[in-house]
């Protein structure tokens, strides 16, 4: 594995980062637009509120986290500190240990999200939106930006990820919360879903119905979903039909 100075990684990380962002961004909107899977995108209503959060969420992560998730990795690198160091790994497996385990920690974490009430309170403002596309992907609440920006800290620095993990992982973690909200159909959905959350499996976790939105909490692998007992293939209304929001009877 090439050996990458970490202070190199925190300086050109956030220009990295909005690079893949913004293609991706790019790349899902050109895909809606070409094979869309629903027809109810009320894009000029959604779009204006969904991206300027994304504005105010990408201050917020800057104050707590200059470099953002690499600052903890740094902190933990000249510290000594994380289980990681309790083991000599391969370096390729310890690069693909931390992003996996830190994938399967935010899976842990959106499930916390929907069980804590207070936590609730301030996730719901995700499953608000009236509509699901790759905008979706980046509308929350600044309060649960800030808290879990500091639980993904907290992981980098109890596992030791390295910097080059953590950007690895933040980047698949972005784009997996842009891919899975995306509104558009995926040929060969099930098979891709052996992997990777699909947009038509995580869009089973928007719907109102309050069991179906207790399922799929995944944003990149599916197999977390898999392996804690909350993976639900289908919604029990057709997809392009299916009400996507928060239930006003919802305790």
């Amino acid at each position: 594995m090439v050996s990458i100075n970490p202070v190199d990684i925190a300086a050109g990380q956030g220009a990295l980062r909005l690079g893949v962002f913004l293609g991706v961004c790019l790349g899902l909107g050109l895909w809606e637009a070409w094979s869309p899977r629903r027809s109810d995108a009320r894009r000029g209503v959604r779009w204006p509120v969904n991206l300027s959060l994304a504005v105010v969420n990408s201050v917020v992560v800057r104050v707590l986290a200059p470099a953002s998730g690499v600052t903890f990795a740094l902190l933990a690198e000249g510290r000594g500190l994380g289980l990681l160091r309790a083991v000599t790994w391969p370096a390729a497996v310890e690069f693909a240990l931390a992003v996996l385990v830190l994938d399967a920690a935010v899976y842990l974490q959106h499930r916390l999200f929907h069980v804590v009430p207070l936590l609730w309170k301030v996730h719901r403002l995700h499953h608000a939106d009236r509509g699901f596309d790759f905008t979706t992907g980046v509308r929350f609440h600044p309060g649960e930006i800030a808290i879990s920006t500091v639980y993904k800290g907290a992981s980098i620095i109890a596992l030791w990820a390295s910097p080059e993990a953590t950007l690895a992982f933040e980047i698949v973690l972005s784009t997996g919360s842009l891919f899975s909200h995306a509104n558009a159909r995926l040929a060969g959905d099930r098979f891709w879903r052996l992997l990777f959350v699909t947009p038509d499996m995580h869009r089973v976790h928007h719907s109102t119905d309050g069991v179906e939105q207790n399922t799929n909490f995944g944003f990149s692998f599916s197999w977390w979903d898999r392996l804690g007992g909350t993976y639900r293939p289908t919604p029990q209304q057709p997809h392009e039909t299916m009400p996507i929001g928060i239930d006003a009877a919802r305790p």
